[in-house]
């Protein structure tokens, strides 16, 4: 697994205390960890920079104590997000998630540790977002991807497709993978955000796939023994040689143009499911380990919006006849 670990040194000490309780406490993965240290970071060196308390062009922000955070206004942070959207050019989405770290700290520090009397970023608005469909292949791109796996590493790379295209694993929970996670009874253990376990079952396409992969893996000189998928250099293979190779079969089925990516095909997978497999919300919520309904429902909005244009696309759609009486 890939080790996302915060510059603690660079930081001030109650953003320390509070990123080693949101991982002892919250349970918050590696990753969410790192990223909130990334944003708290930026803000706090922001403020510091704007209220002259440090230098611009190498700010130190190591100092900050609670007299300074009592001083951070709510202006201030949407003073933040508008440089974040107007010199950054952050995506509405990147802003959303740097105001959640900046009102869940904030939270911490008056709730928590009741150092701060008052919160001032309890009424902090995240910045209005674009609900969109998300991209996914049909049934034919899907088998068309399928179909274009070839190489020295096909049975594996083959593996990983299907497992994508089966069972809507992250990218993350999919490197994560180990070999002993697969069970005889047919079902994988897999770790999802959070930490959190759940169980997949697998159909017999992925049992089938991962049996002729696991033939061919490598045994001897293997760095990382307990990984289910081996780079060439016989270690767990990272999520940019995943996504690499995945870019490749796109190009070769000739679907490489329409924005894929490995998340993709985990909506692809969401869709097949909803549409083909008789999977109400509820049972496609726990198999992809989403933590609210709400984000599991986009893919009832996707098979929606498939039968308003199928209807859309009858050729009589556009056919008025006028009946007069005479």
């Amino acid at each position: 697994m890939i080790n996302y670990l915060p510059d603690y040194d660079a930081l001030p000490e109650l953003v320390c205390d509070y990123l080693h309780y949101i991982d002892a406490v919250k349970n918050r993965s590696q990753k969410t960890v790192f990223e909130y240290s990334l944003n708290l970071r930026e803000f706090i060196s922001y403020v510091a920079v704007d209220k002259k308390f440090t230098d611009e062009k190498n700010p130190d922000i190591r100092f900050c104590d609670v007299e300074f955070f009592k001083n951070i206004s709510l202006n201030d942070a949407y003073k933040f997000l508008s440089y974040c959207k107007n010199e950054k050019l952050n995506s509405p989405t990147t802003r959303s998630r740097k105001t959640v770290a900046i009102r869940q700290f904030f939270r911490y520090l008056s709730e928590n540790r009741r150092i701060i009397d008052f919160n001032p970023m309890k009424m902090l608005d995240s910045p209005k977002t674009n609900k969109t469909l998300p991209k996914y292949l049909t049934l034919e791109q899907s088998i068309d991807l399928l179909k274009a796996i070839d190489g020295k590493n096909k049975e594996r790379d083959y593996a990983i497709l299907t497992l994508f295209l089966n069972c809507g694993l992250r990218l993350s929970e999919l490197v994560g993978l180990n070999y002993t996670d697969i069970r005889s009874d047919g079902s994988m253990k897999v770790m999802g955000k959070g930490s959190k376990e759940r169980i997949v079952y697998l159909n017999s396409a992925c049992i089938s796939a991962v049996e002729r992969y696991m033939r061919v893996r490598p045994v001897d000189g293997v760095v990382d023994k307990n990984a289910l998928f081996l780079s060439s250099r016989l270690k767990r293979i990272s999520p940019k040689t995943v996504q690499h190779l995945v870019k490749v079969f796109l190009d070769k089925a000739g679907i490489g143009d329409l924005g894929l990516s490995t998340h993709k095909l985990r909506h692809t997978a969401a869709t097949l499911m909803y549409q083909y497999g008789d999977a109400d919300v509820l049972v496609l919520k726990d198999i992809l380990g989403h933590e609210n309904l709400s984000t599991t429902e986009i893919y009832t909005h996707i098979v929606d919006e498939h039968r308003k244009n199928a209807i859309e696309k009858n050729p009589l759609a556009s056919v008025e006849i006028q009946n007069e009486n005479k």
